[in-house]
C-alpha cells in the first residue's frame, strides 16, 4: 500500500480533511475531504477501493487529477468487509438514492451493483465472486444535478436464493430497494458506506478539452 493510500485510509478514520499532491508536473495539491457527520453515519465497517485513489469509503472524490471523470470509466471496486465471518454468505448492494438528484430523488434507488452468494473469507479479502444479478455501472451523475450519494450495503445471506424479478430487471432506476429487502427478510446491513461524487464539468476547476469533446462512444446512463 502506498503512502497516498495509507493516508486517505487515516482520514477516514481521524475524519480529517487532507492534502496530498496532485500532478507532479503542475504541482496541483489534491483535497480529500470527509463527509459530513450526517452523511458519515452510514459508514460502518466498509472499505471501498479504487485506482489511484485508495480508500475512498466515507469521502467526497476528490477534484483533481480527473479523479470525478476517472471514475466514470473504472472497473468494479475492490470492496472489503475485514469483519465478514469467514464461513457465512454475503450480499453486496451499490445503490444512488439520489437519482436524478438528491432534491429530487424521483429515480430513487438506482441500482449499481448487486452480487449475491459471496463467501465471507472473499468479502474479507475484497474479492467480490458470486452471483452477479446486476453489473457494475459506475458512478455517473448528470450534470448541474449535484453532488449523489454512492451506498453500498453488505447482508448476511443465510442460505438464501436471492432473484431480482423480471419487472426490476428491466430497468436500475426506481428500485424498490425496501421491498427487495423484505421479501428477503433482510434487515439491517452487517456493513456499510457511501462515497460523495458530482458530475466533473460541474467542477469550478474543469476546462472543456480545446478541439472537440473527451466523452467516450461507449458513455454509460447516467446515475
Amino acid at each position: 500500500m502506498g503512502w497516498t493510500m495509507k493516508l486517505a485510509t487515516a482520514a477516514l478514520f481521524l475524519g480529517l480533511t487532507m492534502v496530498v499532491p496532485g500532478d507532479e508536473e503542475d504541482g496541483d495539491m489534491c483535497m480529500y475531504e470527509a463527509l459530513s457527520d450526517t452523511d458519515a453515519v452510514l459508514c460502518k465497517g466498509l472499505e471501498v477501493f479504487y485506482p489511484e485513489l485508495g480508500n475512498i469509503g466515507c469521502m467526497f472524490v476528490p477534484d483533481c487529477n480527473n479523479y470525478r471523470q476517472k471514475i466514470t470509466h473504472w472497473d468494479e471496486p475492490i470492496v472489503k468487509f475485514p469483519g465478514a465471518l469467514e464461513g457465512a454468505t454475503y450480499i453486496l448492494v451499490m445503490v444512488d438514492p439520489d437519482a436524478p438528484s438528491r432534491s429530487s430523488p424521483k429515480a430513487q434507488f438506482w441500482r449499481h451493483w448487486l452480487v449475491t452468494d459471496i463467501k465471507g473469507v472473499d468479502m474479507k479479502k475484497g474479492k467480490i465472486q458470486g452471483q452477479e444479478l446486476s453489473a457494475y455501472q459506475p458512478p455517473s451523475p448528470p450534470a448541474q444535478s449535484g453532488f449523489h450519494r454512492y451506498q453500498f450495503f453488505v447482508y448476511l445471506q443465510e442460505g438464501q436464493n436471492i432473484s431480482l424479478h423480471s419487472k426490476e430487471n428491466k430497468t436500475r432506476g426506481n428500485w424498490k430497494m425496501d421491498k427487495f429487502l423484505n421479501r428477503f427478510h433482510l434487515s439491517e446491513p452487517e456493513a456499510s458506506t457511501q462515497f460523495m461524487t458530482e458530475n466533473y464539468q460541474d467542477s469550478p476547476n474543469y476546462q472543456p478539452p480545446a478541439g472537440g469533446s473527451s466523452e467516450p462512444t461507449d458513455k454509460p446512463k447516467q446515475s
